[in-house]
């Protein structure tokens, strides 16, 4: 039905890993600027050692987001990704909170994240 879209595949799936990337560095860089702050945060969610976990999530998260804006690497990247989100999720899942205003944005970047894995990164 849509088959003439399929044409712009590369376009959109461009599109979707430059957003990805840019919502990942923003993320990752606060928690670079202040990584007493992350690790300690780190730790009070249960993630211990948090000095280990906190600089290497924010690592991944603002090195691997460049890496999918510039389109490199884009299929491991999704993988570190999605093991990183399917952990977040299960943890908040696991401290029972709310679909909305919980994790859907986590459950959404996970989506995103096994569509970059199983589709690649497009042509550009």
């Amino acid at each position: 039905m849509f088959t003439l879209l399929a044409f712009y595949s590369n376009w959109s799936l461009l599109i979707v890993r430059i957003v990805l990337g840019v919502i990942f560095v923003a993320h990752g860089w606060p928690k670079l600027k202040n990584l007493k702050a992350t690790s300690a945060g780190f730790s009070k969610m249960g993630f211990k050692p948090g000095v280990f976990w906190g600089p290497l999530v924010a690592l991944v998260e603002f090195f691997g987001g460049l890496a999918l804006i510039a389109g490199f690497y884009v299929q491991p990247v999704a993988l570190i990704f999605i093991g990183e989100f399917f952990v977040i999720n299960l943890w908040k899942i696991f401290k029972r909170q709310p679909l909305v205003g919980g994790w859907e944005f986590d459950l959404l970047i996970l989506a995103v994240a096994i569509s970059l894995l199983t589709l690649g990164g497009g042509g550009f």
